[in-house]
């Protein structure tokens, strides 16, 4: 397959498409000011699991002054969509070792972000704790439990995580889903996009001293 990153023919639609891998190195903030709609979504339509939607309305917010604020404006459609977007936006979401990661069908950053804390190689016993929680989640909130799982080091902390958010009420842990949803966004940002260089102002010229002469 043509590495379309290191190929200074391509376009920027085919350069965005090359860095929906994970394992791709970041666009760089300038090339990414430089992209196109079609360009802008083919780059940013998977950071939301299986909603492009989000980048496509994101578009009439650039350009995007920085990191902070592009996030910000994927974050705002999020928060903005109508409650049926939103609950389809949760469900499109995989279970933690659930049904879509045992069958490998997950997104290659689903099973990279669920890989790095050892969801997809579980023994036994945690996949039966696992399936339970699921289960009593889905039931209870009628979506798939979402956590942001850059934000934790060990599953331990996860599932400590999960048992806390099983006694929300219905309103709260929506509202905490959705926040989770948005910091799984801003991790596949990062990756997808390099923040901008910090500006540098030019250093200073050197003092001259000026010597006076003394006339004998």
């Amino acid at each position: 397959m043509t590495n379309y990153a290191m190929d200074s023919n391509a376009t920027a639609s085919q350069t965005a498409l090359n860095m929906n891998s994970p394992a791709s190195t970041s666009i760089t903030w300038e090339a990414f000011q430089a992209l196109d709609e079609t360009a802008f979504r083919a780059l940013l339509g998977p950071v939301v699991e299986h909603s492009p939607w989000v980048a496509q309305r994101a578009w009439s917010a650039h350009p995007f002054a920085d990191h902070e604020q592009l996030y910000r404006a994927m974050a705002g459609v999020i928060l903005a969509a109508s409650e049926g977007e939103q609950r389809a936006l949760l469900c499109s979401h995989p279970e933690l070792a659930g049904r879509e990661a045992r069958a490998g069908t997950m997104t290659a950053d689903s099973q990279s972000e669920q890989g790095r804390l050892g969801l997809l190689a579980l023994d036994a016993p945690t996949v039966q704790r696992i399936e339970t929680l699921n289960s009593q989640y889905r039931e209870r909130f009628g979506f798939p439990f979402i956590a942001a799982l850059r934000l934790h080091a060990t599953l331990a902390s996860v599932l400590q995580d999960f048992d806390e958010r099983l006694r929300h009420d219905g309103a709260a842990e929506r509202s905490e889903a959705l926040r989770q949803v948005c910091e799984v966004m801003r991790g596949r940002l990062n990756q997808a996009v390099s923040p901008p260089l910090p500006s540098v102002s030019p250093a200073a010229p050197p003092a001259v001293s000026t010597l006076s002469g003394s006339s004998s």
